[in-house]
C-alpha cells in the first residue's frame, strides 16, 4: 500500500520525501548521539587530567619524602656528629644538629641512645603519625600548629570530634654506628605537615603552574590527617583573602572510597563550598595503614560553562543545517519541471559521441542535477583543503614526536651516565679491596727477607728500599681509590698546611687555563695558620674551585683568592669571580650530585669538595657577591683541630 500510494505522488514530492524524510530522522538522531558522545568525552577528559595531576602530586610527595631520607642519613653519617658524639658535649651536640637542621630544611631532628629514642623505630622512612608523649617532644612552635578545631562540613560523615590533636610527619630515623658498626645513637629527622602552608603551596604551584588552568579554573590541593584538612589552600569562602579551610572534613562517600577501601577516588566532589574535579588517594604509614589523602583538584564551573557552551553551538549548527538543507530541497524541487527530457537530452548527447557531455552541462544551477554537479565539484574542493590541512597537521605531529623523541633520548642518556657513575663506584670499590690484599702479602715478604738476610741484605738495600716505596705507592693509589668509591667514609692522611703555598701550587696547575683566558688573579693571601687536613685533598678542592671560576669568566675578568685566620687555629680561604653569579634557583641545589651548567660536567665536583672538606669538620659555602658586583663567592672554613 505504501509503495502504490509513493508511485501515485508527483516528481516533485517524490524527491521532497526521499530528500527530508532521512535527514528529519538521521540528522536529530546523530545530533543526540553527538551530544552524549562529546559531554561523555569531556568529562572524561578532564578525569584523565585530574589523574595526571594526583600523579605529580605524589610524585612530589614521594620525592621530599626521600629527600628527608637522605638528609637524615647524611647527618647520621656525617663525622661531625660523630667527633661531638665522642666528645660528650650536648651543647656542641645541640649547635651541630640545629646547623644540619637549617641546612637541610627539616622541622625537627631528634638524637637519643639505641633504644632510648623518641619514637621506637630503626632506619626507615615514612609517613608517620605521632600522638600523646610523643607530640611532647617537638618544640613549641610545632606543636602550636599541631592541633585543629575540626569544623562541620557538608556531606562529610558524623563524627563527635571536635579537635584533630594528632600530627603528621615526614619521618626518617637512622641508626648511628661507630666505626665498627656497633650502634651508639639513633637520630631522627622530619618534616611537620601540619599547616605546612609553604609545603602545600609548592605542590600546588607544581601540580598548576599559572596559566595552565583556562577560562578562569582555579587549582587546590589538600593534605587529610584521616579525613580532616591539616594543610590545604582551599579557602573558606572562595576568596583569596579568606582564611584556609583548615579543620574542614571530607565527604562521606569519599572517605568511604579511599580511605577505607583504599582506592583511588575520581570524579567530581563538593570540595568545602564548591564543586571541584578532584583527585584522592590514601597516603600510608611506615606499617601499611592509611593514615589520611592527598588531594589535587580545580574548579569545575568554567570548564561546565565551555562545555554547555559547545554542545549548545552544536545544537544550534545541526539546526541551522536543517533548516538550510530543507530550503535548499524545497527550492531545487521548484525547478524539476521536465526531469525525463532533460534526462533523455543527456543520453542522446552521450550517444552520439559527445564524451564532453556531463550532466551538469548547461544546467548547473538551474535543475537538481546541476545542482549535484556543483555539490559534486564543491565537496571535491573540501576534500581536497582537507586533505592540505591533515599534511600540514601530519607534519606538525611529526616535528612535535621528534622533538619529545630528543627529549627522551637526553633524558636516557642522563641515566645512562647515572648508572655507569654508580657502577663505577662498585668497580672501584671492589678493585681497591682485592688490591690490598697482594699488597699486604707483599709488604710481610718484604719485612721476613730484611729480618731473616740481616747484614746479608745490605748489598741489596736500595732495591728493598724502592720495593717499598712502590708498595707505598700502591697503598696511595688504593687510598684514592676508596676515597672515590667511598667520600664520605674515608680520610687521607693529615698533616699541618701551609695555605698560601698550597693556594700558589693550586695556581700552577689552573695555570693552563688562566694563560688561554683574559683572567687578572688577585692574591689577598693573609693565612698564617696551618690546619690539620690531607694537602692533596684540599688542592683537589682549590683546584676544583679555580676551574669553575675561570670557566664562569669566559669573556674574562678577575679571580680573587684570599686567605685569613680565623678563631685559634682556623683558617677561611675564599675564591671570587666576576662571573654571571649563580642565582636562587642554583644555590639551592648547587651541592647536590648531577648539579651542573656546564655541557660536558658531571655535577660531580663541587659534590666531592664539600664532602671532603665536611671530613675534617670544615664548611664549604656558596653565594653571590654581596658588594653589587656580578659574580661568585666560594668560602673553605677548615677548623684547624686535627
Amino acid at each position: 500500500m505504501i509503495r502504490a500510494w509513493f508511485a501515485r505522488l508527483p516528481i516533485r514530492q517524490k524527491l521532497l520525501a526521499l530528500v527530508l524524510m532521512p535527514m528529519a530522522l538521521v540528522l536529530p538522531l546523530l545530533g543526540v548521539t553527538l551530544w552524549i558522545w562529546i559531554d561523555d568525552a569531556f568529562d572524561r577528559l578532564l578525569i584523565t587530567k585530574v589523574r595526571s595531576d594526583l600523579a605529580v602530586a605524589h610524585g612530589y610527595f614521594d620525592r621530599t619524602l626521600a629527600e628527608v631520607g637522605a638528609s637524615a642519613t647524611a647527618v647520621a653519617d656525617s663525622q661531625a656528629l660523630h667527633t661531638a658524639l665522642a666528645a660528650a658535649d650536648p651543647a656542641r651536640t645541640e649547635a651541630l644538629l640545629k646547623r644540619f637542621r637549617e641546612r637541610e630544611r627539616l622541622d625537627f631532628t631528634l638524637l637519643g641512645r639505641p633504644g632510648q629514642a623518641a619514637i621506637d623505630a630503626t632506619d626507615l622512612t615514612s609517613v608517620e603519625i605521632l600522638e600523646g608523649p610523643a607530640l611532647a617532644l617537638l618544640e613549641a612552635p610545632l606543636r602550636e600548629r599541631v592541633g585543629v578545631a575540626i569544623v562541620p562540613t557538608r556531606n562529610a560523615a558524623p563524627t563527635q570530634r571536635q579537635r584533630e590533636d594528632r600530627a603528621m610527619v615526614l619521618l626518617a630515623t637512622r641508626v648511628v654506628r661507630d666505626e665498627v658498626g656497633r650502634p651508639i645513637a639513633q637520630l631522627q629527622a622530619g618534616v611537620l605537615l601540619n599547616r605546612n602552608l609553604p609545603f602545600i603551596d609548592h605542590v600546588n604551584a607544581i601540580v598548576y603552574p599559572d596559566g595552565s588552568l583556562p577560562y578562569g579554573s582555579r587549582g587546590t590541593a589538600t593534605l587529610f590527617l584521616d579525613d580532616v584538612r591539616i594543610s590545604t589552600n582551599v579557602r573558606l569562602f572562595g576568596a583569596e583573602q579568606e582564611q584556609r579551610a583548615i579543620g574542614t572534613r571530607v565527604s562521606a562517600s569519599v572517605r568511604q572510597e579511599v580511605l577505607d577501601a583504599g582506592r583511588t577516588w575520581l570524579g567530581r566532589a563538593f570540595v568545602v563550598n564548591d564543586w571541584y574535579v578532584s583527585g584522592y588517594e590514601p597516603v600510608i604509614d611506615g606499617s601499611g595503614r592509611r593514615v589520611g589523602m592527598l588531594y589535587v583538584g580545580f574548579t569545575e564551573a568554567p570548564f561546565t560553562g565551555l562545555k554547555y557552551t559547545a554542545l549548545a553551538a552544536l545544537s544550534l549548527l545541526f539546526v541551522a543545517a536543517m533548516a538550510g538543507a530543507a530550503w535548499l530541497c524545497l527550492r531545487g524541487a521548484r525547478t524539476v519541471a521536465s526531469p525525463l527530457e532533460r534526462m533523455a537530452t543527456t543520453m542522446q548527447r552521450v550517444g552520439g559521441g559527445d564524451r564532453s557531455a556531463r550532466v551538469g552541462d548547461g544546467h548547473a544551477g538551474s535543475d537538481e542535477i546541476g545542482q549535484l554537479a556543483g555539490h559534486l565539484d564543491e565537496l571535491l574542493d573540501k576534500v581536497d583543503g582537507h586533505a592540505r590541512a591533515l599534511e600540514e597537521h601530519n607534519a606538525q605531529l611529526d616535528a612535535k614526536v621528534a622533538e619529545r623523541t630528543r627529549d627522551l633520548e637526553a633524558a636516557q642518556s642522563q641515566l645512562v651516565h647515572s648508572e655507569k657513575l654508580a657502577a663505577v663506584g662498585q668497580l672501584t670499590a671492589s678493585i681497591a679491596h682485592e688490591i690490598n690484599n697482594p699488597i699486604a702479602v707483599i709488604q710481610g715478604n718484604l719485612d721476613l727477607v730484611r729480618e731473616t738476610l740481616g747484614p746479608a741484605a745490605a748489598p741489596v738495600r736500595a732495591e728493598l728500599k724502592i720495593a717499598d716505596e712502590q708498595v707505598e705507592r700502591m697503598r696511595l693509589i688504593v687510598t684514592q681509590l676508596l676515597q672515590f668509591a667511598r667520600p664520605r667514609e674515608y680520610a687521607g692522611y693529615v698533616e699541618a698546611v701551609d695555605v698560601t703555598a698550597l693556594v700558589d701550587a693550586s695556581l700552577l696547575l689552573a695555570g693552563h687555563l688562566l694563560a688561554r683566558s683574559q683572567i687578572e688573579v688577585v692574591r689577598e693571601l693573609r693565612a698564617t695558620h696551618r690546619p690539620a687536613i690531607n694537602r692533596n685533598e684540599l688542592q683537589q678542592v682549590l683546584v676544583n674551585l679555580l676551574v669553575n671560576a675561570i670557566h664562569a669568566m669566559e669573556g674574562g675578568g678577575t679571580l680573587t683568592l684570599a686567605s685569613r685566620d680565623v678563631g685559634e687555629a682556623g683558617v677561611e680561604i675564599t675564591v671570587t669571580d666576576t662571573g654571571p653569579g649563580l642565582g636562587a634557583e642554583l644555590l639551592a641545589e648547587l651541592f647536590k650530585p648531577f648539579v651542573t651548567r656546564k655541557k660536558d660536567g658531571t655535577g660531580l665536583g663541587l659534590w666531592i669538595s664539600r664532602t671532603i672538606v665536611e671530613r675534617y669538620e670544615g664548611e664549604l659555602r656558596a653565594a653571590d657577591r654581596e658588594d653589587g658586583t656580578a659574580g661568585a663567592v666560594f668560602t673553605i672554613r677548615l677548623s684547624g683541630e686535627s
